[in-house]
């Protein structure tokens, strides 16, 4: 096509931020002439892919929306009834707007830097006591992934409370959710749990049993008191679980209140879209006396350095720097973005709004129960919360069902001879007559929901009502008016640094572009509304959408299957180490359980081995952060009998090409075992080398990395996985959607595709990019790296390069040398960065008193001269220390960050003055972030743990 026709929204320059004349001068700064002898001189030759991918040119943005748009129209959303732990919702604009649909939100990172992240760290705290108070447990944390994996992990915890000894029993409830039920088994079977299902109503319990799961309200709607079920396990020393409905909760007495020790469900239906599974915010709590057990993350209240309350990851060494091989739970998992937005739903509507929320949910089913009654039907539960369960015959059954998808609804076929309801907050009464209607069209026409409704009681009544006050706090009683909302949170908001702010240059955590374009089909309904147990002819656009992008990141990986199941990168981890001990066991090679993983190597690695139920040797790395090639091999052949994997991270953990990457893969195979390797850095491999290729059997892949989804504060991500065409039997299968491999291993998401609605922003990324696009990210992102490396090195030497004096596409700069000679450590270069407007690298991993930087290929060379400026600037401020010109102990490092409050206070006791505290660089003055709080102690709030909002006159006090 000539030039001057070809459509001028091209993508690839948008998301790429140098342009080529900044790339040039790059560069020369590098030492280099061209791209191609960059890449030349850091990509092993032996691992270059010898043709371009094989996919799709790139499209417009205009262009490819159109097209998904079209693909989504092929997505059919009845009215759902089905039920099953996912129910529609109706997500207040106010929220989708300014939380879901604002890069201010979604573009944040994970809080380990607390003092900018106070805003959202005030949001899962919210989070936290919401959880807290309707489950009436003392403590919860600030979420997980999805219900069942939340089971799965109580089970975790409760066994590992009980201590390992003989009782290796755990029973679930045959009225749990079936897919909860699966998941648990599958976590359950690496581990040595043996998963008891049977009726609780009549389980007796033995000494080998540690724990149960109970489902409240039960999965075909009865609703039980599990009173004297707690009572009875507790007194043969069994702990108990309990999986609830969050909205029940506020009609219904509270699993605290029966004597549970663990409540754990999902907060979907507090603002959060079906979205075909996912994400949404799972919730995990306990008793106060059970935290330091507890999985997850947990935010907790502490004090600034001026005494102010400040929020930080309570306990947060173990989610930061996690208890690699002696960790029983991987906790690096949340869902942070949609547990701010069940927060903000429950802030928005208050305890009286939600109830009267749940109340007419209720009235309603109460409604459609009586005239189903009088239509003849037989219920077979009489007391029920939204939920259900009609008796008939099988043949009638059948006929109701199809009747109801004529007129596009879904129902629950619990059995052959029983139908299941159940209503949300969407339903009124013109759908509990279409009910009517589908069950009896001649005898519905004689029923009026207005006239029955007037005869159900307004208030839920009985033994199981709820008498307990929740949601007292000032938060959830403010903040009703939509002028109010919206400005609460944008207060919140403010209080966070993101990407709409500046650069976030972590390494490993490729915190890259995330385009309007790849995010607004998220908010389709086409795509938000669909329920993830719909038949599956109705989601023929999300089916499109699946088979391209499974399509694309084969070609992508090398590896020809592709399960999109595993809803995090650590939980595609733990998928992956499955299928390998699924194909030993295949073999009979059940013996195969050690797996060997590099010193470097990122914490989930470890965590996930355990447990996928691995012994972890750990391999050593010599002093250039190369993996140890002698004891790699000694240590293969040490355990060749039982070798299961080895997990490797390429590029390495240390930010570089190693190059006898395709021997290590040899050495293993060798000794029989299989090659993992974790996806976290393959934003330098795209389009240039493919695991596959050098020899990798499975790899995950973090679609919130690579693949554009965004962080959203610490979750939303998906950590899809790709096989070797030997091991593609094994992938993740599903007890309701037909899904993955002929000798698949279980789910590991409640959900057949994981968090579904969030697929088509990489699906939107690959296509906008194409081939060449991909390929040039991946060599910009190279470019962006060495720049900065060089730019630095003076100031802080970078510690590991390649054979031939490169960096992939981050580095590693070593700030111990400053302890010495300044008395600076590399949090205090972290802290004093929030004062230029930026948020740290990642700090002390994998090497202690470091810095991890990866620039991404979306930032301009303008904002990386700014970070390195920075950086630069600090190194001038420790310059002044080490030749005595500022004290060691009273110093703008030490004292960072510097908040508005200390920087216009009346009292300045610093021999820098405010201007330098303040406004290091000119720059700042045209756009200045200001932390909230000052530098927060993090040892007093572990001591001291506090864990749901504090009373409203502490900020008061403190303010």
């Amino acid at each position: 096509m000539p030039a001057s026709l070809r459509r001028t929204d091209s993508f690839v320059d948008r998301h790429i931020g140098p342009d080529e004349a900044e790339i040039k001068a790059m560069l020369k700064v590098v030492g280099c002439g061209s791209v191609e002898e960059l890449i030349d001189s850091t990509v092993p030759s032996r691992i270059r892919m010898s043709q371009p991918l094989r996919l799709p040119e790139s499209k417009g943005e205009f262009e490819l929306l159109q097209e998904i748009e079209a693909i989504a129209a092929k997505n059919q959303v009845f009215k759902s009834f089905i039920g099953l732990g996912y129910s529609d919702c109706i997500t207040p604009a106010v929220i989708q707007r300014n939380v879901f649909e604002n890069p201010g939100w979604y573009t944040q990172y994970t809080p380990y830097q607390s003092e900018i992240s106070q805003g959202r760290l005030e949001a899962l705290l919210t989070f936290q006591t919401m959880i807290s108070d309707l489950t009436g447990l003392e403590i919860a944390n600030a979420s997980l992934l999805d219900e069942g994996t939340a089971a799965a992990e109580a089970m975790a915890m409760l066994r590992a409370m009980h201590g390992q000894g003989t009782s290796n029993v755990f029973f679930v409830s045959d009225a749990c959710h079936p897919q909860t039920i699966e998941v648990v088994k599958t976590r359950a079977q690496p581990l040595g749990i043996q998963v008891a299902v049977g009726d609780h109503r009549s389980f007796n319990f033995r000494e080998n049993v540690f724990g149960a799961l109970l489902q409240y309200p039960c999965t075909d709607g009865a609703l039980e008191d599990y009173s004297s079920f707690c009572q009875r396990a507790h007194e043969r020393g069994a702990l108990v679980a309990i999986a609830a409905d969050l909205l029940s909760l506020t009609l219904l007495k509270s699993p605290g209140e029966m004597g549970a020790d663990v409540a754990v469900g999902s907060a979907q239906r507090f603002g959060v879209s079906l979205g075909y599974g996912g994400p949404h915010p799972a919730y995990f709590a306990t008793r106060a006396a059970n935290a330091r057990h507890m999985p997850g993350r947990i935010i907790g209240v502490s004090q600034d350095a001026q005494g102010k309350p400040a929020l930080r990851m309570a306990l947060q060494t173990r989610e930061q720097h996690i208890r690699r091989e002696k960790a029983t739970s991987n906790i690096c998992t949340a869902q942070v973005l949609l547990a701010i937005m069940a927060s903000m739903y429950a802030v928005y509507h208050g305890p009286k709004g939600l109830r009267a929320i749940a109340s007419r949910i209720h009235r309603l089913a109460e409604v459609l129960a009586r005239g189903l009654t009088q239509l003849g039907f037989k219920l077979k539960h009489e007391q029920f919360f939204d939920t259900l369960r009609i008796e008939t015959s099988s043949d009638e059954a059948e006929k109701i069902i199809e009747r109801a998808q004529r007129a596009r609804m879904n129902f629950r076929r619990v059995d052959r001879q029983s139908i299941g309801i159940s209503l949300d907050e969407t339903h009124g009464a013109s759908e509990v007559a279409a009910i009517w209607e589908a069950f009896s069209p001649s005898g519905a026409a004689r029923l009026s929901p207005q006239q029955l409704a007037a005869v159900v009681p307004e208030e839920f009544s009985g033994s199981l009502a709820r008498r307990s006050p929740f949601l007292q706090h000032p938060v959830f009683n403010t903040h009703h008016s939509e002028t109010e909302m919206l400005r609460y949170m944008h207060r919140l908001q403010s209080r966070d640094l993101s990407l709409a702010d500046s650069m976030i240059p972590l390494g490993s955590c490729t915190m890259k572009l995330n385009a309007t374009s790849e995010m607004l089909p998220v908010s389709w309904p086409a795509f938000a509304r669909m329920h993830p147990f719909a038949p599956w002819a109705q989601a023929a656009g999300y089916q499109i959408i699946f088979k391209e992008l499974e399509g694309a990141l084969s070609e992508i990986t090398g590896l020809p299957a592709v399960s999109l199941q595993p809803n995090a990168g650590a939980q595609g981890e733990y998928a992956g180490l499955l299928v390998i001990r699924k194909y030993h066991q295949s073999r009979h090679e059940d013996g195969r359980n050690i797996c060997l993983i590099p010193s470097s190597a990122h914490g989930t690695n470890p965590a996930s081995a355990v447990m996928a139920g691995y012994q972890v040797v750990v391999v050593a790395c010599d002093e250039q952060g190369n993996v140890d090639i002698a004891d790699l091999k000694a240590k293969a052949q040490q355990h060749q009998r039982k070798l299961a994997a080895l997990m490797i991270t390429y590029p390495s953990t240390h930010g570089v090409f190693e190059t006898e990457i395709r021997q290590m893969c040899s050495v293993v195979h060798e000794n029989g075992g299989q090659v993992y390797m974790d996806g976290a850095n393959m934003n330098a491999q795209v389009g240039l080398c493919r695991p596959g290729d050098i020899g990798v059997d499975v790899c995950h892949l973090n679609l919130h990395k690579t693949f554009c989804i965004p962080h959203g504060g610490g979750g939303p991500g998906m950590g899809p996985i790709a096989v070797g065409p030997h091991l593609a039997r094994y992938l993740p299968t599903h007890p309701l959607i037909p899904v993955g491999g002929s000798e698949g291993i279980g789910p590991v998401s409640s959900a057949p595709w994981g968090s579904a609605s969030i697929l088509p922003i990489s699906w939107m990324y690959i296509r906008l990019m194409g081939a060449q696009g991909l390929t040039r990210a991946t060599e910009v992102a190279i470019v962006n790296a060495n720049y900065i490396a060089e730019r630095l090195d003076p100031h802080y030497p970078v510690l590991f390069r390649g054979e031939r004096g490169r960096v992939a596409h981050e580095c590693i700069v070593d700030l111990r040398p400053l302890k010495r000679t300044a008395g600076i450590e590399v949090e205090d270069v972290a802290k004093r960065l929030m004062d230029y407007r930026f948020h740290a690298p990642t700090v002390s991993f994998p090497v202690a008193g470091t810095m991890m930087i990866e620039p991404t290929e979306s930032e301009s060379k303008a904002e990386l001269d700014r970070f390195c400026d920075a950086m630069i600037s600090i190194r001038d401020e420790i310059r002044e220390i080490e030749r005595g010109e500022a004290p060691r102990d009273n110093n703008v490092l030490k004292n960072a960050p510097h908040t508005a409050r200390m920087v216009t206070s009346t009292e300045w006791p610093h021999p820098y003055t405010r201007e330098k505290a303040a406004f290091p660089v000119e720059w700042l003055r045209a756009g200045k972030f200001w932390p909230s709080v000052a530098r927060i102690n993090n040892p007093l709030g572990d001591r001291n743990l506090v864990c749901t909002c504090p009373p409203v006159e502490t900020y008061a006090r403190a303010g």
